[in-house]
């Protein structure tokens, strides 16, 4: 005997299958050569069908599993059913609020920070560089000074010259002075003769070749520079060995 045995899932009424409404139904197709007998069985019907077959025919089965998809279905159509869906969606929908305001939360409180330390930052740049300006008029009386003081004849400032020697004495303090002053606010004092050439502290004026002299090496100042803490306030004007 050759059986071909073909399911498929099929909704029909009650009267039909002799099952109870709602129910989900099952058909088997089998095809039974001559002489067979086919046994088809209603579950949750509780009934038992015979088919006799003297030649090649197609017998049905049909399988009624009516209990659990009735129930199933009540249980999905009941108020409780309805009222705990409801709660859970509304539920999800708290969850994607809560989890969006704390990225935001999150971003608001890493930009909140980022602002502290660039105010911060600031602050501290002002206290250090916020005399800038100051410093600045100041170094041109500060060249002033040295100006007059190398142009005084050293040989005459002496006890005979007494006035020269005065107004020496008193240049040069006023000097010694403001460097002081200097000192103490971080203004630090670039003459780099005898050393290497450095494009971020020096200004190259000329270049002239100078026997055992490296090329690159600071052979004169014509006027020295000033930085204040790490910032380069006046670069040193230099000539340079080539």
């Amino acid at each position: 005997m050759r059986v071909t045995v073909v399911r498929t899932l099929l909704g029909i009424s009650s009267k039909a299958s002799g099952c109870s409404p709602l129910c989900s139904l099952q058909k088997t197709t089998v095809r039974l050569s001559a002489g067979s007998h086919l046994y088809g069985t209603i579950a949750g019907g509780s009934r038992t069908l015979r088919f006799p077959s003297s030649t090649l025919v197609e017998k049905t089965r049909w399988m009624c599993s009516s209990g659990s998809a009735e129930k199933a279905a009540e249980k999905e159509t009941s108020p409780e059913h309805l009222e705990l869906k409801k709660l859970n969606d509304e539920l999800e929908e708290e969850r994607k609020k809560s989890a969006e305001f704390q990225d935001k939360y999150m971003r608001a409180l890493a930009e909140n920070q980022n602002t502290l330390n660039r105010m911060r930052k600031q602050v501290d740049e002002a206290k250090i560089y916020g005399i800038q300006n100051l410093v600045k008029d100041l170094l041109e009386f500060s060249d002033v000074l040295q100006t007059a003081l190398e142009s005084t004849p050293k040989d005459q400032v002496t006890e005979n010259n007494i006035h020269l020697k005065n107004l020496h004495v008193g240049l040069t303090m006023v000097s010694s002075s403001l460097q002081k002053v200097f000192k103490k606010y971080g203004v630090e004092v670039v003459d780099p003769l005898g050393e290497k050439f450095n494009p971020n502290l020096h200004e190259a004026l000329f270049q002239q070749e100078v026997e055992n002299k490296e090329a690159g090496t600071v052979v004169a100042v014509s006027k020295i520079g000033y930085k204040l803490s790490d910032r380069v306030i006046r670069p040193a004007l230099v000539g340079v060995a080539k």
